[in-house]
């Protein structure tokens, strides 16, 4: 017996879908009715390999000023609101000496990074003094300020804006947020990397990872329930084996002379300061043929992919 070929979709049921053919109410028009053969084939733009280097160069440049430069891949991934990624976003914030930078972002929570300069930030009643190497996060909504000191500050800003656009929802109350203000201290960011690759040389793992948490998020390892954070480093004259996951990686490179990935099958050659988007399921490597360790911090929506039990790691060079 020859199976029948599909009939072609009509592209207006396909598109805006088949409306009631009863609609005797506002409620009745609304709707609408999709089937087996037009339902599922809905063609998405692919998460992009992409570096930031534009956006690199102008939040290192002194002539730019204080101000907010989104990482925005909105355009070709179709989505109507800025976006890194589906459900992330991030920002390069430059702050001119004794200057200050107020934000406002509609999120769970907000992560910074500290590239270079010394200041603080001010949320409601929590007050962080930041500089160059720290990590510090806050609750997200409402206005946070941010104050640079005697230099020029440039920090890397992490939300899940995006997550929360999605569905058109608000930030929880600063009087019980997601996860409360936490700062880890450059220092203390060292000390721990030390104990790392004290502990964990040699072994069969992904690479030497810090991972950041928060006393509400313990649990999950999260920083935030849907977002992973880690700093990631590589010895000289090494490799991360080939793997892959269902969660996107934005990386933002610290240290990485004569460092790249192969991604997909192609070479990405890092730069410094620039942020780097590893699209999700796509087979890549990290490779460090420099002289120096590498260093990298990641920011990943794992949480989520771990919450639904679907986070897919796996390596590939078996």
């Amino acid at each position: 017996m020859v199976a029948k070929p599909l009939a072609k979709p009509d592209p207006a049921i396909e598109d805006d879908g088949e409306r009631a053919a009863t609609a005797s109410s506002v409620y009745t028009r609304r709707a609408r009715f999709f089937d087996s053969g037009n339902a599922f084939n809905l063609k998405y733009p692919a998460v992009p390999c992409h570096q930031f280097m534009t956006e690199r160069d102008q939040a290192l440049d002194p002539g730019t000023g204080t101000a907010l430069i989104p990482l925005d891949l909105s355009d070709q991934l179709d989505i109507p609101f800025p976006v890194t990624t589906p459900l992330i976003l991030t920002c390069y914030a430059r702050i001119r000496a004794r200057d200050r930078l107020e934000t406002s972002f509609t999120a769970s929570g907000e992560l910074y990074y500290v590239i270079e300069g010394a200041g603080h930030s001010i949320k409601g009643a929590d007050w962080i003094d930041w500089a160059s190497g720290d990590i510090f996060c806050l609750p997200g909504g409402g206005e946070t300020i941010h104050i640079a000191g005697d230099d020029d500050c440039v920090l890397w800003v992490i939300t899940n804006q995006p997550a929360l656009a999605f569905e058109h929802l608000q930030p929880a109350s600063l009087d019980d947020p997601v996860t409360e203000a936490v700062h880890y201290p450059a220092a203390e960011i060292d000390h721990q990397l030390e104990r790392v690759r004290s502990e964990l040389q040699g072994e069969d793992i992904a690479g030497l990872a810090l991972v950041f948490s928060h006393e509400r998020q313990a649990k999950s390892r999260n920083i935030l329930p849907t977002l992973t954070l880690a700093m990631n480093q590589l010895p000289p004259k090494d490799m991360q084996r080939p793997h892959r996951h269902n969660s996107v990686a934005i990386t933002l490179n610290i240290r990485c002379q004569g460092c790249y990935s192969m991604i997909d099958g192609k070479r990405v050659d890092w730069q410094p300061g620039a942020v780097m988007v590893t699209p999700p399921g796509d087979v890549h490597s990290h490779h460090n043929d420099g002289d120096e360790i590498m260093t990298c911090l990641i920011v990943q929506d794992g949480g989520l992919y771990y919450h639904c039990r679907t986070m897919g790691f796996e390596f590939v060079d078996d």
